[in-house]
Formats: C-alpha cells, sequence, structure tokens
C-alpha cells in the first residue's frame, strides 16, 4: 500500500484529530484516532449526535484536512495533499453517500450517475454507458431518465449509490445512508452495500441505528471524538433480519 503499510491495508490512520475554535472555546471533533481498515472490510462507526463519528468520515474521504495525523487513504498520504490532489483522491479513489442524497434536482437520474465520470474526464459516451449499466445495477434501469422529484427516498438514494461508483472507486464512505428512509428502503440499500462487498469495494458506513450496524464486519463505537468499543460481527444479510423487507 505505501512505504510504511501493509497492502492489506486501505485505510491506515495515526493520530487523527480534528479541532475548531482556539484558546476557550477550543473543540476537538476527532482527538487522536488510530485507526487501521483492511481492504473489502465492512465498518460501522457508531456513537451518539456530535460525537465526531462524521466529521472522521470527512477526514479519511478528504472533504475536510485534519489538524493533525498521519492518514494514508488508498495508498496515498492525504493528510500532505495539495487541494488538487484531494480532488483527485475524491473523484478517483472514493465514493461518498450521504443521508440527504444530494442529488442535483434539474438533473435526470441518469444524468446525476454521468456527472462524476464527466468531471472525470470520460467521454460523454463512456460516462453515459457507465451510468446506465449502475442504473440497471441498482434496479433503476426504467427510472433513468426521471427528476430526483419523481423518485421514492429508497430510489433516490439508490441513485446516489450507482452515482458513487461511477469512477469506481475503491472505497464507499457512507454518512447515515439510511436515515431518512423505511424499513423497506433501508434493506434494498443494504443489500446494495452487501454487493459492494462482494465486489471487494471497502464500506464505511457511519450510523446511529444498530440494525444497520449488525450488517458489517466490525463496529466502532466513539465517544466524545474518540473510540469508545469495538465488536467484531460480520454478520452480512444475516444482519437484516428482522427488517421484513
Amino acid at each position: 500500500m505505501n512505504e510504511n503499510g501493509s497492502d492489506a491495508l486501505i485505510v491506515q490512520a495515526r493520530g487523527v484529530r480534528k479541532e475548531y475554535g482556539s484558546g476557550g472555546g477550543l473543540v476537538r471533533a476527532v482527538d487522536d484516532v488510530d485507526l487501521d481498515v483492511a481492504a473489502g472490510e465492512a465498518l460501522a462507526i457508531m456513537g451518539p449526535s456530535g460525537c465526531g463519528k462524521s466529521t472522521l468520515l470527512h477526514l479519511l474521504g478528504g472533504l475536510d484536512r485534519p489538524t493533525a495525523s498521519e492518514l494514508w487513504v488508498a495508498g496515498r498520504r492525504i493528510d500532505r495533499l495539495s487541494e488538487r490532489g484531494l480532488a483527485q483522491f475524491r473523484c478517483h479513489e472514493v465514493g461518498f453517500v450521504f443521508q440527504a442524497f444530494h442529488l442535483m434536482d434539474e438533473l435526470t437520474a441518469q444524468e446525476n450517475v454521468e456527472l462524476p465520470a464527466l468531471l472525470a474526464g470520460r467521454s460523454p459516451r463512456g460516462a453515459r454507458r457507465r451510468a446506465r449499466a449502475l442504473l440497471e445495477q441498482v434496479g433503476l434501469g426504467e427510472r433513468a431518465d426521471h427528476l430526483p422529484s419523481a423518485l421514492s427516498g429508497g430510489q433516490r438514494q439508490r441513485v446516489a449509490i450507482a452515482r458513487a461508483l461511477a469512477n469506481e472507486p475503491q472505497i464507499v464512505l457512507a454518512d447515515e445512508p439510511t436515515g431518512n428512509l423505511d424499513s423497506a428502503a433501508t434493506v434494498e440499500v443494504l443489500r446494495l452495500f452487501s454487493d459492494l462487498r462482494t465486489a471487494g469495494i471497502t464500506l464505511i458506513v457511519v450510523t446511529h441505528d444498530e440494525r444497520v450496524a449488525a450488517t458489517a464486519d466490525r463496529t466502532i463505537s466513539m465517544r466524545d471524538g474518540a473510540f469508545a468499543g469495538e465488536a467484531r460481527l460480520g454478520a452480512g444479510l444475516a444482519g437484516l433480519a428482522g427488517w421484513g423487507g
């Protein structure tokens, strides 16, 4: 993976810290966290609101910069990257899925999925072909020409997952991806996440829902910016029992 780490690890984080403010108003949102994530692993990060789990996810995805750290993700030490380097990293190595979907309202499902590939320099024809294949993969081939407003919450999240895969990332980071979904739609999304794992994609999910976390290989609990506990689960789709989906 790099001169300091193992090829089997896709994330190696040492002393990751994120601070906001200064003096008496200093807030340490992430407090000297160490984390290793194996390639192909599904990791769930849990904890109460404000514990730092979303901040940590943003640091791992290069959406924010740490105050201090040694942070290797997908073979690159991202805490030392320039802004341009971070943009390239986000475009090619990482896919993002958010609770609020963050789809472009004026674009169709297919156009939303095409956008990352176009921004990465893929030809319009190649981006269109990739988007169509991904929408078929998530069961929305027949809804490709619909605007987000014409889709259900579960369908919009499936479009968001397809978009996250547009540039064939090594790792997908999901921040409360089922927070706005009912139980049936949650099952659909978790089944798609299971498919990602089967394909060898690493998945890190921030969630407050223990049932969602139960489908991961491993769960880490956070409190006050630090890790408070860890459990190895490996339930996979068996963790969906009782959802009724």
